[in-house]
């Protein structure tokens, strides 16, 4: 059983829009969580995202029934700091499990013991292939005019997300 998001939140847990994330912070990592930050907040884009992973990720299984696997959310959220910080498993593993801002990006609070095994990211997060990754990549491309059709500021989340 896959579920999108988990709709129930739980103590301790931020809501993704809401995680502070270190404005002056040079590092790789509050940069691509404040990308996925900014598709969460839009919901349309989210709901492409939501629709185009729900499509994608084992079409063939029925996601109804089985047991509870990751949710697409944390799937997209791996995928995306293992490729654009260019990581291997091992250090994804560290980072899903012991950095902070990762864990709430996660939909993890501070009292959710829940921690991610090697084998389980390395199976779900190869689910992204070229393809899927190159439909993703529109989704944020566009979310990324839309931004600039609106007057905000440059979209240099959308260009730090999928690096080439």
């Amino acid at each position: 059983m896959r579920v999108v998001q988990n709709t129930q939140m739980h103590i301790g847990e931020v809501d993704v829009s809401r995680i502070l994330l270190d404005p002056k912070s040079r590092d790789d990592i509050p940069q691509v969580l404040r990308g996925l930050q900014q598709l969460y907040k839009d919901p349309a884009t989210r709901a492409k995202l939501f629709q185009l992973l729900d499509s994608e990720i084992a079409p063939q299984i029925d996601k109804r029934t089985g047991r509870p696997g990751m949710t697409l959310w944390s799937i997209f959220v791996c995928g995306v700091i293992r490729l654009d910080l260019n990581i291997d498993y091992d250090r994804l593993h560290e980072l899903v499990n012991q950095h902070n801002s990762i864990r709430q990006m996660l939909g993890h609070g501070l009292f959710d013991p829940t921690s991610y095994h090697y084998q389980t990211l390395k199976d779900n997060v190869t689910l992204f292939t070229p393809e899927l990754l190159d439909k993703i990549n529109q989704i944020v491309v566009e979310a990324g005019h839309e931004l600039v059709k609106k007057g905000r500021r440059s979209p240099a989340w959308a260009l730090r997300l999928f690096r080439s």
